[in-house]
């Protein structure tokens, strides 16, 4: 009975006004719950989570094993193309550079003494001056023997040339996991160089429903919560392979930045819009 009242008060306050609002059919609720959540994909922006990353980073050691004779540099020092970083103890290697060069430098003064065509001779006893002329052959041998010589210079020199750690671009020290006097063996990481100066953003949960979406050269929105600032930028790689995150097939995306922006660090958190169209 208070169910029928119910719906004839609501047929007459209908009925009386001027302008009935539009009747909105809504979708009743699951017996479940209390309400319906509806989802809609956008496929003018794919969204996902970035982390700020340099882009460029190398872990450096050597190829050889020795002691550690001197690091020029400490962490946190920005440093140039070419610079030292580490150099070890190598005085066996330094010897050999130097025994190489003594050596192609006799061999070549040899060489060339015999280019010329003749040679004079002086009798010490008549005091008559003869000339002898020298075969091409002769000088050419002695050419030959001058090459190679040369070549083993120069394959002590680049042996040398291990002992000295530089740095493969600009960048700045992050990390030193070696001391001087200490030892390190060949192929162990003493050194981590990154390019602090040049960040990028890499894509960490970008599903395989969306990749199909994304083109190199995309305009992106790059939102960094830490510094509560968007900056733009655009897609300049896309992982040809996927990765595993819990479970999920991700593929990693790097985007430029068209300006960073001001306290922005290596690690930082992102959330990222791929304008697709």
């Amino acid at each position: 009975m208070k169910r029928l009242i119910g719906s004839m008060f609501l047929i007459i306050f209908v009925t009386a006004c001027g302008n009935p609002t539009p009747v909105v059919e809504v979708t009743p609720a699951s017996p479940l719950s209390d309400t319906t959540l509806i989802t809609q994909s956008n496929s003018d922006v794919v969204v996902a989570s970035g982390v700020v990353e340099p882009a460029q980073v190398s872990e450096l050691g050597f190829s050889i094993s020795a002691l550690i004779k001197d690091i020029p540099v400490v962490e946190g020092d920005s440093v140039q193309a070419g610079q030292t970083l580490i150099v070890l103890n190598t005085p066996d290697l330094e010897f050999a550079v130097i025994a190489a060069e003594q050596n192609y430098n006799a061999r070549a003064l040899a060489a060339e003494l015999q280019r010329a065509e003749k040679v004079i001779y002086v009798n010490p006893n008549t005091g008559k001056v003869r000339w002898y002329a020298i075969p091409r052959e002769v000088y050419l041998k002695a050419l030959a023997v001058a090459d190679q010589s040369k070549a083993v210079w120069d394959s002590a020199a680049a042996d040398l040339a291990q002992s000295t750690l530089t740095a493969p671009f600009d960048g700045t020290v992050i990390d030193i996991s070696a001391t001087s006097g200490g030892t390190v063996q060949a192929s162990q990481t003493v050194l981590v160089l990154a390019d602090l100066n040049h960040l990028q953003i890499t894509t960490t949960d970008l599903s395989e429903r969306d990749i199909t979406l994304v083109k190199l050269g995309q305009t992106v929105d790059v939102t960094i919560e830490a510094l509560g600032a968007t900056v733009t930028g655009k897609v300049i790689r896309i992982s040809p392979i996927s990765e595993n995150v819990g479970g999920d097939i991700v593929f990693p995306v790097t985007i430029e930045l068209d300006e960073q922006p001001d306290g922005l660090l290596w690690g930082m958190t992102t959330e990222v819009e791929i304008q697709t169209k």
